[in-house]
């Protein structure tokens, strides 16, 4: 892990991202999160790690006062590339700062996918929800998009996947698994006729309920957690919502 930084996985992956989630369709979240902003205080909304813009951009559409912060100057280039990214707030920086450049209170924070766990300590993580708890308004939210961490398709702690195998190219990826740091370790692994290319990726996942505990840490309540964007009740696989409320007063 030496030299992997915030901006590490950005900076290596910005040209080849969208083509690589183009099944990931934003839709449910844009609309999940406009709801969201809905019932909360009125006020602008910022989105941890905004990266290419695939729910930035069409939920700024719908007329979100939206800001963002991102690591990699070039997720945040491919962004300002699009209809409608070049019109959207983003500062440069570490999303567990959340918003270094200002005081503004915001209404709403979220951060979607799996991109909260690319804060690569637990102290990041805390550190993340504190200052996010302290940018929220009264009554605001802290909207997380998480997987469920899934240990049991690991094999003595590592797990080597095709995604892709063509006539011209293989598509794979290769993860080792540390138990005692809550850490994967990957690499996708992209093979050509032309050579061999490696965007690495790693992660430092949470429990639910380390999540919830560092909530309370932050002096944020869980208002509701699903196993979806649909709303649908948890059952503790895949990708799940969790949303957590500043307390319209302070704790006695």
């Amino acid at each position: 892990m030496e030299h992997y930084g915030p901006e590490t996985y950005g900076e290596l992956n910005a040209d080849i991202y969208d083509e690589w989630h183009a099944a990931l369709d934003p839709a449910e979240a844009v609309r999940s999160l406009a709801e969201l902003i809905k019932e909360g205080p009125a006020g602008p909304v910022l989105e941890l790690a905004v990266g290419t813009g695939r729910v930035t951009i069409p939920l700024a559409a719908e007329g979100i006062d939206l800001r963002g912060i991102d690591a990699s100057e070039a997720m945040v280039a491919r962004m300002r590339a699009k209809p409608g990214g070049e019109h959207i707030p983003v500062t440069i920086g570490d999303m567990a700062d959340v918003a270094p450049d200002t005081e503004e209170q915001f209404a709403m924070v979220f951060v979607v996918f799996s991109t909260f766990f690319f804060l690569m300590t637990q102290d990041e993580q805390v550190r993340c929800f504190v200052n996010v708890a302290r940018r929220l308004r009264p009554g605001g939210r802290f909207v997380l998009e998480c997987p469920m961490p899934d240990v049991a398709r690991y094999d003595r702690n590592q797990r080597v996947a095709a995604h892709e195998v063509g006539l011209g190219q293989v598509r794979l990826t290769a993860v080792r698994h540390d138990p005692v740091e809550q850490r994967f370790e990957g690499q996708h692994v992209l093979i050509t006729d032309n050579g061999v290319r490696l965007a690495p990726a790693f992660m430092r996942y949470a429990w639910p309920s380390e999540l919830d505990l560092m909530a309370r840490i932050a002096g944020l309540e869980r208002h509701a957690r699903w196993g979806g964007w649909r709303r649908e009740p948890f059952r503790g696989e895949g990708n799940y919502v969790t949303v957590y409320e500043k307390p319209a007063t302070p704790a006695p």
